[in-house]
């Protein structure tokens, strides 16, 4: 849990000391500064400092608080690093991600793809989000300037943007989440072992909860938006979840599907950057947590390449429920943690070196 603990003592209300702490600093111009600044830290409640990074927030300026405090009482800890470290991508590969989709061959992909369908319709419904459908180029075409022309009230800004990000990515996370779960319930059960699907569903989730910390980082949601997320999740939570009892299978198919929709999106953002229509994104710095994170290198750490990064991971996605909703739910091994007879062929792997968009067919890799 995040501390909400103020960092000093603070004596009186904080919009109250907000407006004390600026009248003393006009009369403490000069030479008497020195010795009087240093006691406000102690008698006056110091509001925290706004990121720059952060572009947009529904919180007064006096009320922001810092997303990420440190755990307080822990000065034995140094940092605590993430469980699961980030596979090296190289920028060639990630410039080699193409917006694909996974032809339909049965009811069970109809389903899955009638559902992401419904969901994406009623997203950008309520979001008044739109784009040109003749937009996107068939895979191939290396033309960034095509994809996302959004024109007059629905053109998406920087603000707009991250709105849709934080949402997405907050419900994201659960499909991971509830898949391993399930499984790891059916392991203890049934005294069986699960052959290496739980790690990845839930190397998935935590990949997926970065991609909001990060972008937390840079824009503090509102109440509202808070409200919508906490419905989101717990309505998609349980339907999610019961809907892995039934047929994990389509559940697998269901997230390809809603991936394949997450790197449409994020190629989007990155052709609005090229084509000039988010200028406030063309020199932003990525923030610390992404940096750390994807293990960035110097010279690569725009929010252009912060999208490479995030789109990468949503391509693996991609992949990884595409592939799983082609096996065996119950016996087969998983093909991304599994060693082989022969690893000079293209395989699985967690890394996006071998990536296959549409996911890899049994026979390819049993």
């Amino acid at each position: 849990m995040y501390s909400t603990r103020p960092l000093a003592t603070s004596l009186t209300n904080p919009r109250t000391a907000t407006k004390l702490l600026q009248t003393v600093q006009t009369f403490t111009d000069g030479s008497r500064a020195a010795c009087l600044r240093p006691c406000l830290g102690t008698t006056l409640a110091r509001p925290h400092q706004v990121s720059p990074h952060r572009l947009f927030t529904s919180t007064t300026q006096q009320r922001i608080k810092e997303i990420f405090p440190p755990p307080p009482d822990s000065p034995s800890i140094k940092v605590t690093p993430p469980a699961w470290h980030h596979p090296v991508y190289t920028e060639e590969q990630m410039n080699a991600i193409q917006v694909a989709h996974r032809e339909t061959k049965n009811w069970a992909d109809r389903i899955a793809l009638t559902a992401v369908r419904l969901l994406r319709w009623g997203m950008d419904t309520a979001t008044g989000y739109t784009h040109d459908k003749n937009s996107v180029k068939p895979k191939g075409d290396s033309n960034p300037a095509a994809l996302g022309q959004n024109k007059g009230w629905f053109a998406m800004s920087e603000r707009k943007w991250l709105i849709r990000a934080l949402f997405l990515e907050s419900v994201a996370g659960v499909p991971g989440m509830v898949a391993a779960s399930v499984r790891h319930l059916h392991s203890l059960r049934r005294l069986k072992r699960d052959n290496g699907w739980i790690e990845t569903l839930l190397e998935e989730a935590y990949n997926e909860r970065m991609h909001l910390l990060t972008f937390m980082k840079m824009a503090e949601p509102g109440r509202f938006m808070k409200f919508m997320i906490l419905g989101a999740q717990g309505v998609f939570y349980n339907g999610f979840f019961i809907s892995y009892l039934l047929s994990p299978r389509i559940c697998h198919r269901f997230v390809g599907f809603l991936e394949e929709e997450a790197v449409l999106t994020y190629t989007r953002m990155i052709a609005d950057i090229d084509a000039g229509k988010l200028p406030k994104w063309e020199k932003l710095e990525a923030p610390e947590i992404a940096i750390r994170y994807w293990n960035m290198p110097e010279g690569h750490r725009t929010m252009r390449d912060l999208l490479l990064y995030i789109r990468a991971d949503e391509a693996k996605h991609r992949e990884v429920n595409h592939t799983l909703g082609n096996l065996e739910q119950k016996t087969d091994p998983n093909p991304f943690v599994s060693e082989y007879e022969d690893p000079s062929k293209p395989h699985p792997s967690k890394s996006i070196e071998n990536i296959k968009s549409t996911g890899w067919d049994r026979q390819e890799v049993m």
